[in-house]
């Protein structure tokens, strides 16, 4: 741009500046070396290099310089030499054509810097450049064809299902110097190395034209024309490069478009911390006007690197067939309270259009995390100490709902009895059950209670009172012992008995008592199959003989349901219970119903 705006105001002044008061020759003004790099060319191809004076044609135009009167000159400092020598256009080699130094063909010894120079009788301008010859084994050969190319490949994008013509890059200017029409083979490179023809339909070579009728994606990648042509009894050589790229038909919309933020979306922002505004934008490429951008403005000034505050991040996310996603993110620092009165919008522009949007923004509410954080982990300790005391009081819980929610079963059916008990006669269960078991649940729980031994009338069939005492009872309590199977006939048929009475109308539940631990295969058919599914409580000696003990508990949740008398006698009853244990403990051989024929006998009268 510096370059542009001397060459400007030089060619207005008419080269005042560069020429002397005292002098009929005017001063050249040299504006040193180019700045587009150095000209490479291939040892023994042809090359040319053309003169950078003319690189803006509204500055310097070939045909308006000649008509002004200007020459255009050519001197070289090759290397090794400390003095500019004027180029000799006599020779074979080396020629001119309007702006262009032809070397044809290039040696290695034409490696150095070349200057053209532009003078009238009133101005003069000069400018150098650098010319490297490479030799072969200094160039990069291309993957699979394995051809040499010194120069960098140019650009070719094709829009895909529409056709296009390629001509080989200089191939125009070395036609107007050879001395025959120039020959051109072309070669396509993708995964292999493909001469001409292609063997395909799309493409066709036309003289010396490669001629595309329907661009694929598959026609993609890097295109060799290899041209020869005579000069001067010569034939010479050169080879260029094309990279073709596909690109979204020209009918697809080209107008740019700003995917995010979305027209609803809003920014929540927190004073005093750095905020990014991000922003994404769809940039299509328009061929003959390749220029896109995105960009941030702050109250309708565009983000510079100038603003401490402000500044943008641009990255490239996607090139899809030349259409470029790319995103910018606004960092602001320090955001303060005055900042959302501001207008931040992100923009989008191609050759085919422009698009802005403003980010709406909102003030974040700061969320109070220390009570947050207070109030969550009280919660947690809160659910932590209820499933501790679940864990550790769940019999206590259950019991204290069934007295304050449950249902009395007296009240929806029309059975006798509570509790049967069932067990294995003359064994050490039957004092158990006796006088521990059945004066608990009928003068301490309150239950009434049926034991086929003392409730059954003299003179009936065993079988049809156990039956009938069974169906009338809610629970049938089955103290499971060792000796159940071999001492227990009757005790079976009331199991079994129990058992079809819950198969049959499901108002009967079966609990066993386990009084010592029994054996499974020790057991029974029945008990085996009943053990499974039944609920089990077990007594565990002195530790089972306190009413608070677990046994009781457990044992009372299987029960129907029944509250304590609240006359103020329950610790009393309690204090009873416990010195009915302790007697009977130590009276084991008295017995107080010893065998069947006693069977109306009362059981501890006393603590009734």
């Amino acid at each position: 741009m510096a370059s542009f705006v001397l060459l400007f105001l030089l060619a207005v002044t008419g080269g005042a500046v560069c020429q002397s008061s005292d002098s009929t020759e005017p001063m050249c003004y040299d504006w040193g070396e180019s700045s587009e790099g150095a000209v490479s060319v291939l040892d023994g191809e042809a090359g040319s290099i053309s003169c950078p004076l003319f690189s803006h044609p509204s500055v310097y135009n070939y045909t308006s310089a000649q008509s002004a009167g200007h020459n255009l000159f050519w001197y070289r400092l090759l290397e090794g030499h400390d003095l500019e020598q004027p180029i000799p256009y006599s020779s074979l080699r080396l020629s001119r054509d309007r702006e262009r130094l032809w070397l044809q063909p290039a040696v290695a010894n034409d490696t150095g810097q070349y200057i053209c120079m532009l003078r009238n009788k009133s101005s003069c301008s000069k400018i150098a450049m650098r010319l490297k010859v490479l030799r072969r084994d200094e160039v990069i050969r291309s993957t699979y064809c394995d051809l040499p190319v010194a120069t960098a490949p140019t650009q070719e994008l094709i829009p895909m299902q529409e056709g296009k013509t390629l001509d080989c890059p200089d191939l125009q200017d070395i036609a107007k110097v050879s001395e025959s029409e120039p020959t051109v083979k072309w070669y396509y490179e993708n995964s292999k190395c493909y001469e001409y023809p292609f063997w395909d339909k799309d493409r066709e070579q036309q003289r010396t034209r490669l001629r595309f009728y329907t661009m694929l994606t598959t026609y993609q990648g890097l295109y060799f024309c290899t041209v020869q042509y005579q000069r001067r009894g010569r034939m010479l050589n050169f080879t260029r490069s094309i990279n073709v790229s596909a690109i979204y038909p020209l009918r697809v919309r080209k107008e740019p478009t700003i995917l995010h933020p979305t027209k609803d979306k809003v920014f929540s922002v927190r004073t005093n911390t750095d905020v990014r505004l991000a922003c994404k934008g769809l940039l299509p490429l328009v061929l003959h006007n390749t220029s896109r951008e995105i960009w941030w403005t702050v109250d309708g000034k565009r983000v510079t690197a100038a603003n401490d505050r402000f500044s943008q991040i641009n990255s490239l996310e996607k090139n899809d067939y030349g259409d470029l996603t790319e995103e910018s993110v606004l960092v602001i620092e320090d955001f303060q309270p005055e900042d959302l009165k501001r207008e931040f919008n992100c923009s989008v522009r191609n050759a085919k259009g422009f698009e802005t949007r403003r980010a709406q923004l909102q003030e974040e509410v700061s969320l109070p995390t220390v009570e947050l954080g207070c109030g969550l982990g009280i919660t947690l300790l809160l659910m932590l100490l209820l499933f501790m005391i679940y864990h550790v009081f769940w019999l206590e819980l259950l019991l204290l709902y069934r007295s304050w929610f449950g249902t009395d079963e007296r009240h929806t059916d029309d059975k006798e009895f509570d509790v049967y008990i069932s067990y294995a006669r003359n064994s050490e269960e039957e004092q158990f059950v006796l006088s521990t078991l059945r004066n608990v649940l009928e003068n301490v729980l309150g239950y009434s209670v049926c034991i086929f031994d003392r409730d059954s009338l003299p003179g009936g069939t065993i079988t049809d009172e156990t039956l009938s005492f069974v169906a009338r009872s809610r629970r049938l309590l089955v103290v499971v012992s060792p000796g159940y199977a071999s001492r227990g006939s009757q005790a079976l048929l009331e199991l079994k008995a129990g058992i079809d009475s819950m198969a049959l109308d499901g108002h009967l539940r079966v609990i066993l008592i386990q009084y010592k631990p029994v054996q499974r295969q020790s057991l029974v058919r029945e008990l085996r199959r009943a053990r499974v599914a039944l609920a089990l409580v077990r007594w565990q000696g002195d530790k089972s003989k306190e009413l608070t003990s677990r046994f009781w508990k457990r044992l009372r949740v299987e029960l129907p349901v029944r509250k304590v008398n609240g006359d103020g006698k329950g610790s009393s009853r309690e204090g009873a219970l416990l010195r009915l244990i302790s007697q009977n403990s130590t009276n084991s051989q008295t017995g107080l119903i010893s065998n069947e024929k006693k069977p109306q006998q009362k059981v501890f009268s006393s603590a009734a």
